[in-house]
């Protein structure tokens, strides 16, 4: 089977159906890399190293990952073997993350890893070429199933030897985690100057094909700051569940690890598309960073994804073509973990298709169900959707406490994974 892609999504698809049996031609482009790209390896972490919660009990996407783990997820082994410190959230380096998955998938006997840019849709297989699908492929894939496109911004990664510890503190929000972030504190002029200065700066210019809407979940901090002075004090830059000194700074900005080492730091939630040198000038506004040496500079890419109601089924194939399955954020489902499920569901329905069987989408119960049917459920207004409760199909409404709520959707889902994969024999 040909699958075409081989980020989160096209790995998970590819492991899957060669563990089962099925002789898999995986088509990349690496080496040759996006703007968003700088690895040669395949299954790259783009815009962070963080998969998100990994309370199965508390948080939709915790509880994902879980069902995922109990389907057989390459993803999650790579991310367990690859994990750093980061509180409560499961984090990786990001070098070690893709570098697991691809000595996987290079040396599985039924896997053969072809080098080189698909140019035209497959008659048959998963297209798995994420949000950054280029060339002919999306010039195709627009023709026949027309495309939509949002923005998505990555944030800067500092040298966390070049981070001033004198202000700044190691503590994790409300005493949750290990002492896994590092805290840099702002005065109230400190931040309305840094605010100021950042909506002010001049950003990078873009390309016309990249014009358009910016999709809220990857929101850019100029813009975001732009809305209103307060608004990263109440979004990402919260100073609540933290204390310094003694008492509650006005503003913080939190750094989270970027590799096991604690070499470098990422900036949390300053996704970013300002020019290099007012990245550099900017932050380094803030007192912590003001000696800051950038490993990396934040960027801002063009992501794509289908209108999938009008052209996908909840098993991820193709309204028009039962044996063509795409898989990954272009599917509309949106964030590393959802798309590495999305990806592990359409290999599972591809391997029964070719075995002759129905496909199965898992119960509405389960995260994986949920958001396989929110993809192909009537949309008019249809956006990239993260792993949430809202997406489950309902239960236990009587229930007021909602953390005890919580945990009874998530024992019900891992009920209803595991019946998932007992009926399928996997």
């Amino acid at each position: 089977m040909k699958i075409v892609g081989a980020g989160l999504a096209g790995s998970e698809a590819a492991y899957f159906l060669a563990e089962h049996g099925v002789k898999v031609e995986l088509v990349d482009m690496k080496p040759k890399c996006t703007p968003a790209h700088a690895s040669a390896d395949l299954c790259e972490l783009v815009c962070s190293n963080s998969l998100k919660s990994d309370d199965v009990y508390g948080n939709a996407c915790g509880l994902l990952k879980e069902e995922m783990r109990r389907l057989g997820s390459l993803t999650m082994r790579a991310a367990e073997a690859s994990r750093v410190p980061a509180g409560g959230a499961l984090a990786v380096d990001r070098a070690k993350f893709s570098g697991y998955v691809t000595r996987v998938l290079r040396n599985h006997p039924n896997i053969t890893v072809l080098s080189r840019e698909e140019e035209i849709l497959p008659a048959a297989g998963i297209v798995a070429t994420g949000p950054l699908t280029s060339g002919g492929l999306f010039a195709a894939i627009g023709a026949r199933y027309g495309a939509l496109h949002f923005f998505d911004a990555s944030a800067p990664i500092v040298a966390a030897e070049s981070i001033d510890r004198a202000h700044a503190f190691t503590q994790d929000r409300y005493g949750n985690g290990t002492g896994d972030y590092l805290n840099c504190p702002m005065t109230r002029e400190e931040y309305t100057a840094f605010v100021r200065a950042l909506v002010t700066a001049e950003r990078a210019e873009l390309h016309e094909f990249e014009r358009g809407e910016i999709f809220e979940g990857c929101m850019p901090i100029e813009v975001m700051a732009a809305r209103g002075e307060d608004t990263l004090r109440f979004g990402p830059f919260k100073p609540v569940g933290l204390s310094w000194e003694g008492g509650r700074p006005y503003a913080v900005l939190q750094l989270r690890k970027e590799n096991a080492a604690g070499s470098s730091y990422n900036l949390v939630g300053c996704q970013t598309n300002l020019k290099f040198g007012e990245q550099k000038r900017v932050f380094s506004m803030i007192p912590a960073l003001h000696a800051a040496e950038f490993e990396r500079y934040g960027v801002m890419h063009r992501n794509t994804y289908l209108e999938s109601p009008k052209c996908l089924h909840a098993d991820f194939s193709s309204r028009d073509c039962s044996d063509l399955f795409f898989a990954g954020q272009m599917t509309g489902v949106e964030g590393y973990v959802e798309s590495a499920a999305s990806g592990l569901l359409a290999g599972v329905h591809a391997w029964r298709r070719l075995r002759g069987e129905e496909t199965v989408v898992p119960p509405a119960t389960t995260v994986c169900g949920a958001l396989s049917r929110y993809i192909a459920a009537p949309n008019p207004d249809f956006q990239p959707m993260n792993a949430n409760y809202g997406v489950l199909e309902g239960g236990f409404e009587g229930v007021r406490d909602k953390k005890l709520r919580k945990k009874l959707l998530a024992e019900r889902a891992l009920e209803a994974i595991g019946a998932y994969k007992t009926s399928l024999g996997i």
